[in-house]
């Protein structure tokens, strides 16, 4: 029963790790396309940290500069330069080395994590993940629990990784850009694999477009919108 309890803990954790990137990561910080509640964003952060380690100034720093050499010389992760294969497999370190160039992260984010906890805790994105290990194992024992860490780790990874690579690869386009749109991964990635859509507007905080595409990040939005905990700064039209 322990392992059964392990894998929903996974799955819940990566699924929550999606709409954390999505709606505080990409769409709040990364485009300005959607305003969070500081408390709302604090959790968001945290959980990040936690679970996947991510620091939200080198998120948005290789995001940015993705959006600025969109499958150009100078995108840090695109399929059509380093080949699909080489993205859906490696994509974790792509985003390492980009995110580690101190001129990427003041060039593409000086506006982001500079507060006191950015500076002095949640920068060291090693510490985020031994601690989340330890809730984990503290919540299922220490075998199922880093097991259970280990597999929303790899998860949130391999997630990214299709984002990154099938999002410029596979799918259909509405607009002339290098992305594609994906329903079936917009569905496990809280609507990323909307990513022509998203790339044509960068700045609307709702992805989907078009009659029978589906955002599963938007109505959480509007909810919290409704519970005045977000607020949408910019949303596209429907084509």
């Amino acid at each position: 029963m322990t392992w059964i309890y392990g894998l929903a803990l996974a799955f819940i954790t990566v699924q929550v790790s999606a709409f954390c990137t999505t709606l505080y990561l990409h769409r709040s910080l990364a485009h300005r396309s959607l305003a969070l509640h500081p408390g709302l964003a604090f959790f968001m952060r945290l959980h990040l940290w936690l679970a996947t380690g991510m620091v939200p100034k080198e998120w948005v720093a290789v995001h940015r500069k993705h959006h600025r050499f969109p499958d150009q010389e100078g995108d840090p992760h695109s399929p059509k330069l380093k080949g699909l294969g080489r993205i859906l497999v490696g994509n974790a370190y792509y985003y390492l080395r980009e995110a580690r160039d101190p001129e990427t992260l003041a060039r593409f984010a000086p506006d982001v994590g500079n507060d006191w906890l950015d500076r002095h805790l949640l920068r060291h994105g090693g510490l985020g993940p031994a601690l989340g290990v330890l809730l984990f194992m503290l919540l299922l024992g220490p075998l199922a629990g880093g097991l259970a860490y280990a597999v929303q780790a790899g998860l949130y990874v391999f997630l990214s990784a299709v984002i990154n690579g099938i999002g410029h690869a596979v799918g259909y386009q509405t607009f002339e850009n290098t992305a594609t749109n994906l329903q079936s991964v917009a569905w496990i990635t809280a609507g990323e694999g909307l990513h022509n859509n998203h790339h044509e507007f960068p700045t609307s905080a709702r992805f989907s477009l078009r009659p029978g595409e589906y955002d599963p990040a938007w109505p959480l939005i509007r909810l919290l919108a409704a519970l005045r905990l977000a607020r949408s700064l910019h949303v596209a039209p429907r084509a």
